[in-house]
């Protein structure tokens, strides 16, 4: 009896056990899932001392420094030596014709001053006195005036035309120095255009000359832009002493009109002498030194 009882038992502890373990178990389960979830959110509520990766940003292609003037001058090539040179010319001789051509040193205001008083005495102009002040006064209206006065005494139409002789001799002598400059001109244009040329036949005998993995597109484009190197110097050349040139050729074109108008003043009173008398390099009238009383003098 005791036997059976503790069989039925048992069985019966067996069949709770089976029902109530599973159950168990899957408890236990859930209890360990919850303890990981809750583990995750913790690790990641937590913060870290780790940094977070930045993100890179796309690389930028590196550009090269634009050269400067000086650089890029050099890059031209040998014709950049005598368009170099002409730069200096145009420098020197502009410097020398700003000095030349002061109005003090052509027109003296001392010596048209003096001519105007001289002109204003009763008597009128003394071509001895005014010869006298013109070898006193050397510039360029003196030796006008100077090369008139050799002439008084001769027909009227030989005095103007020696006036137009003389002032066309001492307007070249002053245009003498400005024909480096109009050669500087339309010479370093040339040049620059010859550099330029040459620089282009060299770029495109070296690109046809690549092999087939080479860039060709950037040989191209350096090679072009140190060719018209050559162009853009002629130019900064050319442009300032065409400048230079025609501020030259009109303050001359100015300065003679001026001398022509102090002479306009001066002929009417030179006509009066004409088959009278002649003024020598010495000074003396022909017509007076026969007279034995002025000679005496």
């Amino acid at each position: 009896m005791y036997s059976r009882s503790s069989f039925v038992v048992a069985i019966l502890c067996f069949c709770f056990s089976g029902a109530v373990a599973p159950a168990i178990a899957q408890e236990d389960a859930d209890d360990r899932m919850t303890d990981a979830e809750r583990l995750a959110e913790e690790a990641l509520k937590a913060p870290t001392d780790e940094p977070a990766p930045a993100k890179t940003a796309p690389a930028k292609a590196k550009q090269e420094e634009a050269p400067n003037l000086f650089q890029l001058w050099w890059k031209g090539g040998e014709l950049m030596y005598p368009i170099t040179f002409m730069s200096f010319v145009v420098v020197v001789f502009a410097i020398e014709r700003s000095l030349a051509l002061r109005r003090r040193k052509v027109l003296p205001p001392a010596l048209t001053r003096s001519l105007g008083e001289l002109a204003a005495r009763p008597g009128g102009l003394d071509p001895r006195q005014a010869y006298k002040l013109c070898q006193q006064n050397p510039s360029t209206l003196a030796t006008v005036i100077r090369a008139v006065l050799l002439k008084v005494g001769r027909p009227h139409s030989e005095v103007e035309l020696t006036l137009k002789e003389t002032s066309e001799r001492e307007a070249a002598k002053l245009y003498k120095n400005v024909r480096p400059i109009n050669l500087a001109t339309s010479l370093t244009p040339l040049l620059g255009l010859l550099g330029t040329v040459q620089g282009m036949i060299a770029c495109f005998y070296q690109t046809a000359n690549l092999g087939a993995d080479a860039n060709k597109v950037q040989v191209l484009s350096s090679g072009i832009y140190v060719a018209l190197v050559t162009t853009f110097g002629g130019l900064v050349v050319a442009i300032p002493a065409a400048v230079c040139a025609h501020y030259f050729e009109g303050r001359i074109q100015g300065l003679f009109r001026d001398i022509d108008e102090t002479l306009l003043g001066l002929l009417p009173q030179l006509e009066r002498f004409e088959g009278k008398m002649r003024v020598t390099r010495q000074g003396l009238s022909t017509a007076e030194a026969e007279r034995p009383e002025v000679a005496a003098k």
